[in-house]
C-alpha cells in the first residue's frame, strides 16, 4: 500500500504514535497523504516521527499530553483541532497473578486504554458527526479475545483491551446514521521494542502463519480501515493476527 495516498487532504490524530506500532500508524497514515497528528508524551520521540514523516513528503505536527490525566484532555482536543482520521492506540499493561494486582496498578491500565479513548471520542467524535464524515479505529489486542498461555495473568490487561469492541460496536450504531465510521482491530503478536523478543516469537509461533508480525502489517490495516475503500465497513473487529483467534 505504500504507493497509494488514499488518505489525502484528511486530518488524523494518531495517539501513543511515537513508538512501536503508533509509530508505524502515523508513519503509513503520513504516506497516505494524511497530514498526522502524533501523540505522545515524549518530546524527542514525537519530533523524530515528526521528522519522518516529513522526510518522506508527508505533514505532522507533535502534540504531547498524558491522556490517562482527564485533567489535560480540554487543552489537547483545542490544540488538536478538527480531524478526519482518530486512531486510539494505547497500550499500557501489567502482567502477573491476579492476587499480586493492587487498585492503583489495576487503575492505571483502564485510564489509559478505556478511558482515554472514551473521552477523546467525546470530544471529537461530534466534529465528526456535524461535519457528516469521519472515521475512527480503536485499537485492541487479541488478548482481548482470547486467553493466551503464553500471557498468564493478563486478566486485567484483556479487559482493557476487549472493552474497545465493546465500545467501537456501541459507537457505530451511535453515529453511523451521521456518516461517521467506528472500527476496532486486534493486533496479534507484534515485533515493537517493548515487547520480549523471545515471548513474541512463542506468541507468534501459535498463529497460523507461524510468525509474529512487523508494526507496518498493522499499521497497513488501520490505513485500510481509515480510507475511503473501506466506506461500507463500520462496527467491525478486525484480527490482524495470523489466524490466532480464528480456530
Amino acid at each position: 500500500m505504500s504507493g497509494q495516498r488514499d488518505l489525502e487532504g484528511m486530518r488524523a490524530l494518531a495517539t501513543v504514535g511515537t513508538s512501536g506500532i503508533g509509530k508505524a500508524i502515523a508513519e503509513e497514515l503520513g504516506r497516505q497523504g494524511a497530514g498526522v497528528i502524533v501523540h505522545g508524551r515524549d518530546v524527542a520521540r514525537g519530533d523524530a516521527v515528526v521528522d519522518a514523516i516529513s522526510t518522506n513528503g508527508g505533514k505532522a505536527l507533535f502534540v504531547a499530553a498524558d491522556l490517562s490525566d482527564p485533567a489535560e484532555l480540554g487543552g489537547f482536543v483545542k490544540q488538536v483541532g478538527l480531524v478526519d482520521i482518530l486512531v486510539n492506540n494505547a497500550g499500557i499493561s501489567w502482567f502477573g497473578p491476579t492476587a499480586d494486582l493492587d487498585v492503583a496498578t489495576f487503575d492505571r491500565p483502564f485510564a489509559a486504554n478505556v478511558r482515554a479513548p472514551y473521552f477523546l471520542v467525546a470530544a471529537l467524535a461530534p466534529q465528526m458527526v456535524a461535519r457528516g464524515t469521519g472515521a475512527i479505529i480503536n485499537v485492541g489486542s487479541m488478548a482481548g479475545q482470547v486467553g493466551l498461555v503464553g500471557l498468564v495473568g493478563g486478566a486485567a490487561y484483556g479487559a482493557t483491551k476487549a472493552t474497545p469492541a465493546s465500545m467501537t460496536r456501541s459507537w457505530a450504531a451511535e453515529f453511523g446514521s451521521f456518516g461517521v465510521r467506528v472500527n476496532a482491530i486486534a493486533p496479534g503478536p507484534v515485533h515493537t521494542s517493548g515487547a520480549s523478543p523471545d515471548r513474541t516469537e512463542a506468541l507468534g509461533a501459535t498463529t497460523l502463519l507461524g510468525r509474529a508480525a512487523q508494526p507496518g502489517e498493522i499499521a497497513e490495516v488501520i490505513a485500510l480501515l481509515a480510507s475511503p475503500e473501506a466506506r461500507y465497513i463500520t462496527g467491525a473487529l478486525v484480527a490482524a493476527d495470523g489466524g490466532r483467534t480464528a480456530v
